[in-house]
């Protein structure tokens, strides 16, 4: 076979792995074929592990040595947090006997501290009798987050959802109604807190943001455009704990006499501040990586200022900037924790209260693993909400 024949030539038994050529338009379409790519996923476990984790000497080293570095630190883990554990302790008249717990400190975990504390961590100093009620109030605000999650729920309806469950979270915690005792805020605590901080302020702070990133472009409004410049970069200048000592400690000299916001109010717009000028500048930049052929095209449907920036370019930019948006999304919710220094306790602080007794000083690795778990469902949750909404999006745009 001579040799313009053997690279013209498609072994039949290869044919599967070859994808045809479209041909031009206007030519006669003579089959040209190029080699596809092996689907990895094909591969099976056995072969995906060939290929990448033992494809060479030194690939299979790094892999041995990693996997016998995880089975110890995972059966060393094990042993503490679950073979040697503790799980209760006997209770006597003076409080609990933590003798044991202390005899395997180091060597296991002593989970009877969380069966003692666990519902100071979730709720603070909320009554003891009236817990049921920041209970429920977890749960509706985890059954708002998964309603708002399914895209068939992206109706107006569902802001007549969130008015409806948010009130009846506030008739809950506050009480003073239907036979419950009133609470005042100073006794809310726990990972309520947590999730009331954070939810309020990213959503009051997400449309502050995008008014703030749509006035910093606004090159026709100069007195505009600089005042959101100023707020910005004066936000971004100082840390947050800043700003929660000036709204727990300033802000009340500058109100008149006998008015003084709730501390946690307070609170709350700070936070709702300081993320609405992170927020405005993740917009922002998804507004600049627009084409300008989008505004363009915008312009020529005769589309005015708001139905331009609302229908085709807010819409495209949010996408752009998904993973940034969740990444500060993630950060502020841990930020939260930061109240403490103006006296509130959020799930954090209230996990580091439960172990300042003096019966249970010592044990804060086994609350801070409960607390880190706590933290680390939700933010999870956030960044895999997010990534499937990247890949709805990316079909979307392909198509």
């Amino acid at each position: 076979m001579s040799q313009s024949q053997s690279q013209g030539s498609i072994d039949p038994r290869r044919i599967a792995d070859v994808e045809p050529v479209p041909a031009i338009a206007g030519e006669v379409a003579t089959p040209v074929y190029h080699r596809a790519q092996p689907r990895v996923g094909g591969l099976g476990p056995l072969g995906w592990a060939r290929a990448n984790l033992f494809n060479s000497w030194v690939s299979t080293a790094v892999t041995l040595v990693l996997v016998y570095a995880i089975a110890r630190i995972a059966i060393a883990f094990i042993d503490w947090a679950l073979v040697n554990a503790v799980w209760t302790v006997p209770q006597t008249a003076t409080g609990p006997n933590t003798a044991r717990c202390r005899d395997l400190m180091g060597v296991g975990a002593c989970w009877a501290v969380i069966g003692e504390k666990y519902r100071f961590i979730l709720f603070g100093r909320f009554p003891y009798e009236e817990q049921w009620r920041p209970a429920i109030s977890i749960l509706l605000f985890v059954g708002l987050y998964v309603v708002s999650a399914m895209r068939r729920f992206w109706r107006r309806e569902l802001i007549l959802i969130w008015i409806l469950a948010l009130a009846v979270i506030g008739l809950l915690m506050f009480g003073g109604v239907f036979g419950m005792t009133y609470v005042p805020t100073d006794e809310w605590g726990g990972l309520p807190i947590t999730l009331i901080l954070s939810t309020f302020g990213l959503a009051l702070a997400f449309p502050l943001a995008v008014l703030v990133a749509l006035g910093r472009r606004a090159r026709s409004l100069p007195a505009i455009r600089l005042l959101c410049v100023v707020y910005i970069e004066l936000i971004r200048g100082v840390p947050l704990i800043s700003l929660l000592f000036m709204a727990s400690v300033m802000f009340p000299l500058f109100m008149p006499e006998g008015l003084n916001p709730d501390k946690l109010l307070r609170a709350q717009v700070a936070i709702i501040l300081f993320a609405g000028a992170y927020l405005a500048e993740v917009i922002r930049g998804g507004l600049q990586a627009l084409p300008k052929g989008q505004y363009e095209a915008a312009d020529a449907l005769g589309l005015s200022y708001w139905q331009k920036t609302g229908l085709i370019i807010l819409p495209q930019a949010l996408r752009l900037v998904i993973p940034p948006l969740v990444n500060t999304f993630i950060g502020f919710f841990k930020d939260t924790s930061l109240v403490l220094i103006i006296g509130i306790f959020d799930l954090l602080n209230a996990a580091k209260v439960a172990v300042a007794e003096p019966a249970w000083q010592g044990f804060q690795n086994e609350v801070f693993l409960v607390a880190a778990a706590i933290y680390f469902t939700f933010c999870y949750a956030m960044a895999s909400y997010s990534r499937g909404l990247e890949r709805q999006f990316s079909r979307s745009a392909r198509r």
